[in-house]
């Protein structure tokens, strides 16, 4: 007897090489061009002058300094940075007196908030934190006397 192994039947060449291609193509596309929301996304301006600043209010829970710009100038709250405060003591006269970091650790914009962890200021490192958000101002002034905000 004979032991002549029996031909092996093999994936035709052709087709495999046509599905690498097909595979190496659609990887080359989808690092040409990113997702959708990276097209629309406009880049995070640069923190506000101090006069389009409205307000300004210290989270004693997260111990930052958050400020409120109006880039518009209509008095609506629509930039807002948050800077994590170093030390935080009184005046001779009473009044609060916070050390900060230099640059902010958070922005919110445009219905985005974006995270610094290098607080070196906008430079296009900011990393998007959370979308479609709003800036929630009643949790820091919540109340409202005689229709007028406290």
């Amino acid at each position: 007897m004979n032991d002549v192994p029996e031909p092996q039947c093999r994936p035709d060449v052709g087709v495999m090489t046509n599905h690498r291609l097909a595979a190496g193509f659609l990887f080359v596309l989808l690092l040409l061009f990113p997702a959708v929301p990276g097209w629309s996304m406009d880049p995070l301006p640069l923190e506000p002058d101090i006069n389009s600043r409205l307000d300004e209010l210290y989270d004693h829970e997260s111990r930052m300094f958050i400020m409120l710009y109006s880039l518009h100038g209509d008095g609506k709250v629509d930039y807002v940075t948050g800077r994590l405060v170093q030390e935080y003591t009184r005046s001779n006269y009473g009044n609060p007196v916070y050390y900060t970091e230099q640059h902010p650790l958070f922005y919110w914009w445009n219905h985005t908030m974006f995270n610094d962890p290098d607080q070196d200021g906008v430079n296009g490192n900011e990393q998007v934190y959370q979308e479609n958000i709003e800036f929630d101002i009643a949790r820091y002034k919540p109340c409202l006397f005689n229709g007028q905000p406290c």
